[in-house]
């Protein structure tokens, strides 16, 4: 940790760091336990290229999740964002443990609790970020539109123009999307996104529960957070089984998976191309293949 963001630390928390060990894991940002004068331990995230504005929003993420009291989520302690560098995150230290017996079916019953928990629209009422990706929210009136305006087109044409997806996968994403009323499933009320739901996200703290981290949330379809969980596995067959416990998903959910998996594998073409793009046009023809 760099003396410059130790001076940060202490001047927007009011006390001195007294120990610093750096957390590995993270692809963007820097992580850090650390320790304060008096004995507190605290989460710092830090990185001296992020965007202005990236902790604020996701500060905002953390604290609308936890509002919905499902499933435990890092207590926001102080957001430094609004200054030059260094810029950081302070959360709640969530020690690590291992699994307790019922961890899969608390996860399931607390995600589908989450859900459930609902958001104003299909969208946010601010934009963030889905890893360094900016994520538009801006609020559309069905859920298909949103997906198509906000999630997919943006990024196929960001890929496009970066070449990292061929130029002739726009007609074939033009296709998916004059079928995606059709294909989303039946209408539900827009439901609490954590919106990068992968393994990394999942945490257990030192009781053994399961926590949600690192959040790129919004209001939408349920199915695109499941989608994610499938893609890059990570999660037990227990905990869909407890979801679908608490939650029955609609019929033809399983159909559904290709399609919501395509936003979560476009965010990865953008970031890192190579083999996603193939993955992602994979996936497009299955999702087709279904209409």
């Amino acid at each position: 940790m760099t003396p410059d963001l130790r001076r940060a630390i202490a001047t927007r928390l009011g006390r001195e760091v007294t120990s610093a060990r750096e957390l590995h894991g993270g692809d963007i940002h820097s992580a850090f336990r650390v320790e304060l004068r008096g004995g507190d331990v605290l989460f710092i995230k830090s990185s001296s290229g992020a965007p202005r504005g990236m902790f604020t929003e996701e500060a905002r993420g953390l604290e609308w999740l936890r509002s919905a009291d499902a499933l435990r989520i890092p207590a926001v302690l102080a957001v430094a964002d609004d200054t030059e560098d260094p810029r950081f995150l302070a959360l709640e230290y969530l020690e690590p443990g291992r699994h307790e017996s019922t961890f899969d079916e608390k996860l399931g019953r607390g995600l589908a609790a989450l859900h459930r928990a609902g958001a104003p629209g299909y969208g946010f009422d601010h934009d963030n970020y889905i890893g360094s990706l900016p994520q538009s929210n801006r609020s559309h009136p069905t859920w298909a539109a949103f997906y198509r305006e906000e999630r997919l087109l943006p990024l196929v044409r960001r890929a496009i123009e970066r070449r990292v997806l061929a130029a002739s996968a726009e007609a074939r994403f033009d296709l998916l999307f004059s079928r995606l009323e059709a294909l989303v499933g039946p209408p539900e009320p827009p439901s609490r996104l954590h919106g990068d739901l992968w393994g990394g996200n999942l945490h257990t703290d030192g009781r053994g529960q399961p926590c949600l981290i690192d959040p790129a949330v919004y209001g939408g379809h349920r199915e695109i957070d499941l989608a994610m969980m499938h893609l890059f596995g990570g999660f037990a067959p227990r905990m869909f089984s407890a979801y679908r416990e608490a939650w029955p998903l609609a019929a033809g959910h399983e159909e559904r998976i290709a399609l919501y998996q395509l936003y979560p594998l476009l965010v990865h073409v953008n970031l890192f191309g190579g083999g996603y793009a193939e993955s992602a046009l994979r996936t497009l023809d299955e999702a087709l293949s279904r209409s």
